[in-house]
């Protein structure tokens, strides 16, 4: 069964990229990697484009007139170049490099703190996010709230996990600034139709801001399909390096609103009474940037390019679908969230009969299984459907059915160590 997979990637080609899954771990067991919604394993080729520049162009860039301020500054620019026709950006100067998503969120939500008429949120005004949102995308808006007086509201979820907007015109409406909402759940790995969201909140003049971190990675991302405002993603999901993510802003948005972090770079003149900015995307990255973290980030682009986000897509969804209908065959198991593979990404989230997911992850780990247990920053998720915690498989590109496979024979393990 597994052989005839359709849409499958030539793994064994891919997996030589990647010298970690070349690891042995505990009495010499090959690792299984299948926490790829957490942080995704890096190719030879982003290691090798980051010692480079180490190793014969490091320097501060759009400073310096030497040649190794000028090659940096290149490599750096040129990495917004990648990221911006990666998501089909109208212009590289709507690419404003961060440290992850989470700092691109807050860097949004602090923004319209500080903004003035018409984008200011305050007092009666309401924030609109969603039950299913990962922490980045709950807590910044939550300390907007408390700090402005805005009212937060959210969605919640049906019990197959999708998101329920059977009341939307009730949430979202003429008192709304801004509505912030993931497109792919990291903990459900359910992929939303935005499009309702998108076409009601501009209906009544909201922003829209989309966490795009678990479909950045795994999909094409069209940011003018999108019809968002704002999108945030971040590199270390998409076999970046850690420490680099992404806001993709509307030109004129980033023009008009106000700076998040004040320093060097982002300014246009200082004196002792006042300062005025730099041109967007600089205006919002103040001080040195993730120089390294960028040049490794525009390689990942290129290697993930090279292979076509559409057949990574295809490859993930015939490994999701293959891992969806073993694990449905496991008994005492149960998915929490979508239990087929419609609508869904890489990600699959299950509670083990009486086990604590804690347990279970450490009992496949003695295998070499690496998965992830917890919460995965979406408490309000394991909340809504009564779990305290859940045990998460997750897929890219490298990922094969005799991982599945594994998994499967691991949870057989776990099923008899605890009796």
């Amino acid at each position: 069964m597994t052989l005839h997979l359709p849409g499958l990637l030539d793994t064994d080609t891919i997996r030589k990229d990647f010298p970690i899954l070349e690891r042995l771990l505990h009495d010499d067991r090959p690792l299984v990697y299948l926490d790829n919604a957490a942080t995704s394993q890096t190719p030879r080729q982003v290691i090798d484009a980051m010692t480079q520049y180490y190793a014969s162009s490091n320097a501060n860039v759009h400073r310096g007139v030497h040649v190794l301020a000028e090659e940096a500054t290149a490599l750096y620019e040129g990495a917004r170049d990648k990221v911006a026709a990666f998501i089909n950006a109208p212009s590289r100067d709507e690419i404003v490099f961060t440290k992850n998503s989470s700092e691109a969120i807050n860097l949004v939500a602090n923004m319209l703190t500080w903004a003035d008429e018409p984008f200011k949120v305050g007092v009666g005004a309401d924030v609109v996010i969603t039950e299913m949102e990962h922490h980045s995308n709950i807590v910044p808006w939550q300390l907007l709230a408390q700090r402005t007086g805005a009212q937060l509201k959210w969605f919640g979820l049906t019990d197959d996990g999708r998101l329920d907007l059977s009341n939307i015109e009730q949430v979202i409406t003429e008192e709304t600034k801004v509505v912030s909402v993931v497109h792919t759940s990291n903990i459900l790995g359910t992929v939303n139709d935005l499009d309702p969201i998108v076409r009601r909140a501009h209906d009544v003049g909201a922003l829209v801001v989309v966490d795009a971190s678990q479909a950045a990675p795994h999909m094409v991302l069209d940011v003018q399909a999108l019809g968002a405002d704002f999108v945030a993603f971040t590199g270390h999901k998409m076999c970046g390096p850690t420490g680099i993510g992404v806001l993709w802003g509307r030109l004129g948005l980033l023009e008009e609103l106000p700076p998040f972090l004040g320093g060097g770079e982002m300014i246009e003149t200082v004196t002792m009474s006042a300062s005025t900015y730099a041109p967007a995307p600089h205006k919002f990255e103040a001080g040195t940037p993730p120089i390294a973290e960028a040049v490794g980030l525009g390689a990942a682009i290129d290697y993930l390019s090279a292979i076509g986000m559409d057949r990574i897509a295809a490859h993930e969804h015939a490994i999701t679908g293959y891992a969806v209908d073993a694990l449905n065959g496991v008994e005492g198991l149960k998915i929490i969230g979508p239990a087929d593979n419609v609508a869904r990404a890489a990600a699959i989230s299950f509670t083990f009969g009486d086990i604590h997911p804690h347990d279970v992850g450490q009992v496949l780990d003695e295998q070499g299984i690496a998965v992830r247990v917890g919460h995965h920053c979406a408490r309000p998720v394991c909340l809504r459907y009564g779990v305290p915690a859940t045990t998460r498989a997750s897929f890219y590109l490298y990922s094969t059915p005799a991982e599945v496979d594994a998994l499967v024979a691991g949870l057989e393990h776990v099923r008899r160590f605890f009796g």
